[in-house]
């Protein structure tokens, strides 16, 4: 497989730009760059992504730096794309639009704060407000000395986007607290998708089932939707992003020596997607099955890949003491497709990718989403937003009784008034209410529309 051929561990220096597979010695790195790729044409449909734009519109001309962080190819740079063509349509001249991507290789010269900021300076119109588009910020060394000094200017309104959690940390977070808001995006939900596949592959009617089975075998990511039923095209697109978070996100950042220690940390975090683990269990695991690693190297790897946004934890909630507790947590994958490519389909774990999903889908629907603890047993989800709470059991099915019983106990134990949710692929029972426990057909309430409040 190709992402076998590309250990990043080979050449750990190594930065590759380019669309190309790069030959060094019997080694090919592949890396797919949205600037150079389909991705960024203006000839290409475009996903409709209202909330995420919302947010943009919403926030245009306030004094304040808007921050678009997301896994690679998620999407941003496309996001900027529609943003700025509404922008053109809405009374703002071309001329009053600044965007560079660092991505691209043009603006390399520009790699240092300082002169970014002088680039930037001689393109500002005096007397009208300045869009300034800054994508992929984080190749910029000490960036945030740019972007505060373009922050105080009364005519400039500051995008940026970075592809890591830990760009927006450190001295940047310590110099702008109170002067960013932050849009965290995600791949395309389900949803998103549906609406994709209706775009590239006209004239082809599916069901939801086979959508929602092209969803998690053909993956999230947008750029996907172009290959759609090309799968060797798109695991060696996964291959390239999955490549290049290892080895500019994690081997890089933090000096990883032995990357295949770090794949193997990936591999078990992807395999036990759902379960509840601790970095501690993770080591004994791993130390166990012949692949000797400590607690701390494991917690180190850990945050690593949680800072590339490849994969999300989340952390357990006492439900009845109202507290977030410190020990175990459950990991997720940020595109279930990934996880195929590293470990094949596991049609037994249906119902952790269905979990998966679903965490996914609560986070993109403005919820801190946590693990919920009782005494005596476990809520898969707690999600907290401003309206409040609601709870949620995911299982594939429940036309076993003795299932159904067992996944509406734990629901049954809470005792406060906060909506309570059974998500199944069952479309029987789909809308029963079980002494205010509702049950739903989980593609339907994927497909429902939702606001995303971000603040």
């Amino acid at each position: 497989m190709l992402y076998e051929k590309c250990r990043p561990h080979v050449f750990p220096h190594l930065y590759c730009r380019n669309a190309i597979g790069k030959l060094i010695g019997n080694h090919i790195l592949t890396e797919y760059n949205a600037n150079t790729s389909c991705e960024s044409s203006d000839s290409v449909k475009r996903i409709n992504r209202p909330e995420y734009l919302d947010f943009l519109i919403r926030s245009k001309d306030r004094q304040i730096i808007k921050v678009v962080s997301g896994i690679r190819r998620c999407g941003k740079s496309t996001l900027f794309d529609i943003y700025r063509d509404w922008l053109l349509e809405n009374g703002v001249s071309k001329e009053q639009i600044i965007s560079i991507n660092f991505e691209d290789i043009d603006y390399e010269h520009l790699d240092h704060y300082r002169l970014l900021y002088d680039h930037i300076q001689q393109l500002l119109l005096p007397g009208k407000m300045n869009y300034v588009f800054l994508d992929e910020i984080q190749h910029v060394k000490q960036f945030e000395r740019a972007v505060d000094s373009l922050f105080i200017k009364k005519n400039a309104d500051i995008y940026i986007t970075g592809s890591n959690a830990y760009f927006m940390s450190g001295e940047l977070a310590t110099l702008l607290t109170g002067r960013y808001i932050e849009l965290k995006m995600l791949p395309l939900s389900f949803a998103e998708y549906c609406e994709g596949i209706e775009l590239y592959v006209p004239g082809k009617p599916l069901t939801k089932t086979e959508k929602y089975a092209n969803y998690l075998n053909e993956s999230a990511f947008p750029y996907t939707l172009q290959l759609s039923g090309q799968q060797k095209d798109i695991r060696e697109y996964l291959a390239g992003i999955y490549n290049s978070i290892l080895l500019k996100d994690v081997v890089a950042r933090l000096k990883v020596s032995d990357v295949m220690m770090l794949e193997s940390v990936v591999r078990f975090v992807f395999h036990n997607i759902g379960n509840l683990l601790s970095t501690s269990k993770i080591a004994n695991t791993m130390t166990s099955d012949g692949r000797k690693i400590d607690q701390k190297t494991v917690e180190r790897y850990i945050k690593g890949l949680s800072d590339s946004l490849i994969i999300y934890q989340a952390n357990r909630y006492n439900i009845k003491g109202k507290q977030h507790l410190a020990t175990l947590e459950k990991y997720y994958v940020a595109d279930v497709a990934l996880r195929h490519l590293l470990l094949g389909a596991d049609k037994a774990g249906q119902g952790h990718v269905l979990e998966n999903v679903v965490y996914l889908e609560l986070l993109r629907r403005g919820n801190d989403v946590y693990v919920g603890h009782l005494t005596d047993g476990e809520i898969d989800f707690v999600a907290q937003n401003v309206d409040g709470v609601t709870y949620y059991q995911v299982a594939a099915t429940v036309l076993d009784e003795d299932t159904l019983k067992r996944e509406l106990a734990s629901l049954d134990k809470i005792s406060d008034h906060f909506p309570k949710i059974l998500l199944t692929l069952d479309e029987v029972g789909a809308r029963t209410n079980y002494n205010g426990i509702k049950q739903l057909n989980v593609l339907d309430w994927l497909l429902e529309k939702k606001s995303v409040e971000h603040t």
